[in-house]
């Protein structure tokens, strides 16, 4: 008995990085972002459980390196600690330097919290490439990834059709942990606090197990993959973020031709190339056919100032209703046809049951406004007696030229959020204007939450050139690594290079809309694949097989300026 004891206890310490590191891959996309307390009083931001399980996973690989137990230095690494001490540089520079950040405790501890957040988001990297010791582990790690796509396209089939729960962050009220349901023109986010988050999920995961599909020999597997592949695409489909969509199909399109690039002729090269290009497109077309009304909405708003655009893409959209209908009714499928939960409230519906009106303005508004809500202001009126006070009055929005051509949702980063992230970094083009700064109207302005709506814009105006530079060089480096073991053409680890770097290009290309890098889920979901990625390539280039000898120097080289591998 104390034998088997000892077994099982001698197997965990060598494996108990590996079963977190697992865990947490599966539960931080499933499980919704329910709070549990706020981080600071009156702020979106708000503690979890996955933050408390990170914590602790964080703990027990800080015991492993103490311990010996695990490798950990890498140039990532390195990377890493350069935009953390440049991140703490910014801080203090807001502070004492800037002033965009006053010294307050509410202020200052808002400013480090989203440089936490950050630290957080690269100790998953750190936790799975320690878990690794073995290419059946990164193998383990995947599946469950892939495990993990098909359940959170099933919840999100359930929202779409059944009126599951949703718990969203888009705005204050909606963080607070309110049950939800999806309304007819609100777009799914499954597990997501967001369809966003959700899209940009998506992205990296589509791009992942495409690969893997396209390279899997056995046919099974092969199978299972596309399958997980096609249930994605429906869930992104579904979010109706274009963006996304986009940025999926760029990546999908580089996985293609990286793969194409292995074959030894160019006529082989052509020929794989555009035959599975044909096929992506002819399949996505098919379940934009079938599904994607709200997304050629969505892209309908773009085109509102193109009139002659606009009505070929109308005509071309009145065929994909056609077509869609026909497959809906040939797979039998159909909308649903259920009443939504009494009392319960809709995620389209909040703002109303916040601000009630009895009258609603009829004034132009932009396509993607589909319920006016009107703004509550404060106005002076006098009583008979003479006496001044304050009443609320519900007025009418007015909407910006950008607004009423190219819809809200363009028009809000063309007329604030851009403008807010250039003039941050004006203000200190190094270093930025601080975390959490760039929404704010005066220096002692507290937001009651942070967003750029583009990821490299939030950078520089927050960081400064050096946080820009420092972090996308991490990015930029495992991108870079991965592409040199993809050179190395070395069987599945070459295949998980591939999808990664697709990932990482269509997850850059998306960060030009969406602040991707800062939504958690989908920060937490990178980093850990990154470091399933890095550790393959790793465990591959201290093998005398491993051909790219010149990236082994220089990888050797780094080793010994940061200290060698445990």
């Amino acid at each position: 008995m104390k034998t088997k004891l000892k077994r099982v206890f001698s197997w965990l310490d060598d494996h108990f990085l590996l079963v977190i590191s697992g865990f947490l891959i599966a539960f931080i996309p499933l499980y919704p972002k329910i709070p549990l307390f706020e981080a600071i009083p009156g702020y979106i931001v708000r503690v979890r459980l996955e933050d408390l399980l990170v914590l602790f996973a964080s703990f027990v690989w800080l015991v492993q390196v103490l311990r010996h137990k695990v490798r950990w230095k890498t140039p990532i690494f390195a990377l890493i600690l350069v935009y953390v001490a440049t991140g703490v540089l910014s801080v203090l520079s807001a502070v004492f330097l800037t002033k965009t950040v006053p010294l307050e405790l509410i202020h200052v501890g808002k400013t480090a919290l989203h440089l936490f957040r950050y630290l957080e988001y690269f100790s998953l990297f750190l936790i799975t490439f320690s878990a690794i010791k073995s290419k059946k582990d990164a193998n383990i790690l995947v599946n469950i990834f892939a495990f993990t796509i098909v359940v959170v396209s099933i919840y999100g089939y359930g929202q779409k059709y059944y009126y599951w729960p949703v718990f969203s962050t888009m705005n204050r009220e909606f963080s607070k942990g309110v049950v939800l349901y999806l309304t007819e023109h609100a777009r799914v986010q499954s597990t997501f606090g967001g369809h966003y988050d959700l899209a940009a999920f998506l992205v990296i995961s589509l791009n992942l197990v495409l690969a893997i599909a396209f390279k899997q020999k056995n046919k099974w597997l092969k199978t299972f993959y596309y399958g997980v592949h096609l249930l994605g695409l429906w869930l992104l489909i579904m979010t109706a973020s274009r963006t996304s969509f986009i940025a999926y199909l760029f990546g999908a399109l580089s996985i293609i031709w990286l793969i194409a690039k292995e074959k030894t002729k160019i006529k082989e090269q052509l020929k794989w190339g555009l035959s599975r290009t044909a096929l992506l497109v002819f399949v996505t077309l098919i379940m934009m056919f079938s599904f994607g009304a709200d997304m050629s909405a969505r892209f309908l708003h773009v085109l509102q100032g193109y009139p002659q655009v606009t009505a070929v893409y109308q005509n071309l959209n009145d065929y994909r209703k056609q077509a869609g209908k026909f497959v809906l009714v040939a797979v039998g499928l159909k909308e649903r046809d259920i009443q939504p939960p009494q009392d319960g409230i809709g995620v389209g519906d909040l703002d109303e049951v916040l601000t009630p009106s009895d009258q609603r303005p009829i004034d132009q508004k932009p396509a993607d406004v589909y319920v006016d809500v009107p703004i509550t202001v404060k106005i002076a009126t006098q009583s008979a007696d003479g006496t001044t006070y304050m009443i609320d009055s519900e007025q009418g929005r007015t909407w910006s030229e950008n607004a009423l051509k190219y819809g809200l949702s363009t028009a809000i980063r063309l007329d604030a959020l851009w403008p807010n992230a250039i003039k941050g970094f004006l203000s200190n083009p190094l270093l930025g204007s601080g975390y959490a700064t760039l929404n704010k109207e005066g220096v002692f302005h507290f937001t009651e939450a942070e967003s750029t709506d583009n990821n490299f814009l939030r950078t520089l105006g927050e960081t400064g050139l050096l946080g820009f530079i420092s972090f996308y060089g991490i990015v930029f480096l495992a991108i870079h690594l991965a592409y040199k073991f993809y050179q190395a053409k070395k069987g599945y680890a070459s295949t998980i290079s591939i999808g990664f770097i697709g990932a990482s290009l269509g997850l850059l290309l998306n960060a030009t809309y969406i602040d991707v890098f800062a939504a958690s889920k989908v920060a937490f979901t990178y980093w850990a694949l990154t470091g399933v990625v890095m550790a393959v390539f790793y465990l591959d280039s201290s093998q005398k097989q491993f051909k790219c000898q010149k990236l082994i120097k220089w990888i050797e080289s780094l080793k010994k300026h940061f200290s060698h591998e445990n």
